[in-house]
C-alpha cells in the first residue's frame, strides 16, 4: 500500500518505531504552525501560522495506535459584548485511535479491508505507518474554544442607544424622555433663538389678554 500522506507535513507522524507490539509507547513534543481556519470561523480561532505546541503519547494497541495528546496555542477573536479584539490561550485535549488498515474492531487481521464503507468513515487509519493529526486537532480546538468569547467576564458591552463603550464611562446613561413631549422637544431644537423669543412674547401677551378678560 502506497502512503498518501507526506511525512514532511509537520502534522503527519510516523509510528514505525512502535512496531505492532501492543504496549509499546512513545512520547513526542512538537511545535507546529497552525493550519488554515483552525477555530470557529468568524468568531474566534488560532490564526494561520501561529505556533501550536503539541504533547503526544503514542501507544501501540491490538487495533492500531492510540494517540493521546494536548495542544496549546493563542487564539484571537472579537468580544461579543463590546466588539473589541481579544486574545485568549486555548488548551485542547484529545484522544483518537488510528487503526491498522488490515485489522477489524478486535484487532484481528481481515482479508479485504475497506469493505464496510460506513465503518471506514467513522475511523482514522494508519497509512504505511503514518497518521495525519490535523482533523483530530481541528475537532479538539473547536470544542475547546468559547462560542461567545468575551474580553472579560464582567464586560458591560456597548450602550444600546448610542453604541458608547460602557467600560470607558461607568456613569454613562441617557435621560428618559416622555414620548408625549418628544415631538415638542424636536421642534424646539430646530427653531432659531429669534423664533423662540417671538413665541415666548406671544404667549405672554396672550396671558395678559386672558387676565383682562377675566377681570
Amino acid at each position: 500500500m502506497n502512503a498518501r500522506l507526506d511525512h514532511r507535513n509537520p502534522l503527519v507522524f510516523d509510528t514505525h518505531e512502535l512496531g505492532r507490539r501492543p504496549g509499546a509507547l512513545q512520547r513526542l513534543t512538537r511545535t507546529v504552525d497552525a493550519p488554515r481556519d483552525l477555530g470557529i470561523q468568524g468568531v474566534v480561532g488560532v490564526p494561520e501560522g501561529t505556533p501550536v505546541e503539541l504533547e503526544l503519547r503514542l501507544e501501540s494497541v491490538m487495533e492500531g495506535v492510540l494517540v493521546t495528546g494536548t495542544a496549546r496555542a493563542r487564539a484571537e477573536g472579537e468580544c461579543v459584548r463590546c466588539l473589541e479584539p481579544l486574545q485568549l490561550d486555548v488548551e485542547a485535549d484529545f484522544q483518537e485511535l488510528f487503526s491498522y488498515p488490515d485489522a477489524d474492531d478486535r484487532g484481528r487481521v481481515i482479508a479485504e479491508p475497506g469493505d464496510d464503507a460506513e465503518d471506514d468513515e467513522d475511523r482514522f487509519h494508519l497509512e504505511d505507518g503514518l497518521f495525519d493529526l490535523e482533523p483530530v486537532l481541528r475537532d479538539a480546538v473547536v470544542l475547546a474554544l468559547p462560542m461567545q468569547p468575551v474580553c472579560q467576564e464582567d464586560c458591560p458591552g456597548l450602550c444600546s442607544e448610542c453604541g458608547e463603550q460602557l467600560a470607558d464611562d461607568p456613569d454613562h446613561h441617557h435621560d428618559a424622555v416622555d414620548i408625549r413631549w418628544a415631538a415638542l422637544q424636536g421642534l424646539a431644537g430646530t427653531m432659531s433663538d429669534g423664533e423662540k423669543d417671538e413665541m415666548s412674547g406671544d404667549a405672554t401677551r396672550s396671558a395678559r389678554v386672558d387676565e383682562k378678560q377675566e377681570k
